[in-house]
């Protein structure tokens, strides 16, 4: 199996459409389009896996550019978060709320809280 990374989709693509669409390329094993947590709404791309390397192939050169709903679309191997799955997004949310509270405590600090007035004034 190989996964896809499909880009560059219109909004109203669904993923019922986007399996069709790769269908014609060979067999479809799985298809997520990419939404926003709070809105539901497409980010405008997604993953397609294809049952073998030959039919991922095809798909890229029959999609990749190709114009779908007025977008020309991305399409090319999926490649694996860094870190492993979400292992950079929890990092990062580690690293940002340390980083926060010490910003926070220095911008109140001596010389800089000029600083801070004249951004938040």
């Amino acid at each position: 199996m190989k996964k896809l990374y499909v880009g560059n989709l219109s909004w109203g693509t669904t993923e019922d459409q986007l399996k069709d669409m790769f269908a014609g390329q060979g067999s479809v094993e799985d298809v997520k389009i990419i939404t926003d947590r709070e809105t539901g709404k497409s980010r405008g791309f997604g993953f397609v896996t294809m049952a073998s390397d030959d039919e991922a192939a095809k798909a890229i050169t029959e999609f990749h550019g190709k114009e779908v709903g007025g977008r020309a679309l991305m399409v090319n191997e999926a490649r694996e978060r860094e870190g492993g799955a979400g292992g950079g997004r929890s990092g990062g949310g580690g690293g940002y709320q340390g980083g926060y509270s010490q910003g926070g405590g220095n911008r109140n600090n001596g010389g800089s809280r000029g600083g801070r007035d004249r951004n938040y004034n």
